[in-house]
């Protein structure tokens, strides 16, 4: 998988912070990248959860930074995730089993329990027991086994990278919370996302106004 360039992540960073870019989630993450990550310290997160990273996220966190500026409000740290606005450590349980395979090739979104939203006016109880049921079963972290969120896009809608199995390397949208499933997410071209091609793609996006002439006076 192609990586990042350090210096063209950290110049593009930089004419963003400058221009006092309004993209979307960078009043969050100020377009500053966390301090980089040495090899022990990815290493020993590998080794703890039986995976290895994909290579080009495993060059960002060790060449260019541990999360920070990034698509929506940036890239969440090794290991961490979002807690009402702030960061907190994930475990297994959380996340899924990490060595285990991600078990989908394609778009996901089973909602054949969920009850019918005008049952909560007919019968309440029944609705409420139905509902607890279905988000058991629509939630369990079995789903996301093989993967990790490695951003928050607002809403409670997350990125996943995958790490396991045939669809590792790859970012997957966790969507569950407005009840659209797990789908792949693909660039602009149609490809697959990779984390490298996908953060490329946000630097790009948001250099555009930047690069665009200006309009003035004739």
């Amino acid at each position: 998988m192609p990586e990042l360039n350090y210096s063209r992540v950290a110049d593009a960073l930089a004419s963003l912070r400058s221009s006092e870019s309004n993209v979307f989630g960078a009043e969050a993450h100020g377009f500053d990248l966390n301090p980089r990550l040495n090899e022990a310290t990815v290493a020993m997160f590998e080794r703890k959860h039986g995976v290895r990273l994909p290579s080009d996220y495993r060059a960002f966190l060790t060449s260019i930074g541990n999360g920070g500026a990034g698509p929506f409000y940036g890239v969440f740290p090794l290991g961490k995730v979002d807690d009402s606005f702030a960061l907190r450590d994930w475990v297994e349980g959380d996340v899924g089993v990490l060595s285990e395979e991600f078990p989908f090739d394609k778009e996901w979104n089973d909602l054949s329990t969920k009850p019918d939203d005008d049952l909560i006016d007919r019968d309440e109880a029944r609705y409420s027991k139905q509902m607890e049921a279905f988000e058991g079963t629509y939630w369990r972290v079995a789903l996301v086994n093989g993967a990790f969120p490695i951003c928050h896009q607002g809403c409670a809608l997350r990125v996943l990278l995958v790490v396991t199995g045939e669809q590792a390397g790859y970012l997957w949208d966790d969507r569950r919370s407005e009840y659209a499933g797990v789908k792949p997410i693909h660039l602009a071209d149609g490809s697959p996302a990779t984390f490298s091609g996908w953060y490329d793609e946000w630097l790009k996006r948001s250099l555009e106004p930047l690069d665009s002439p200006k309009s003035g006076p004739p």
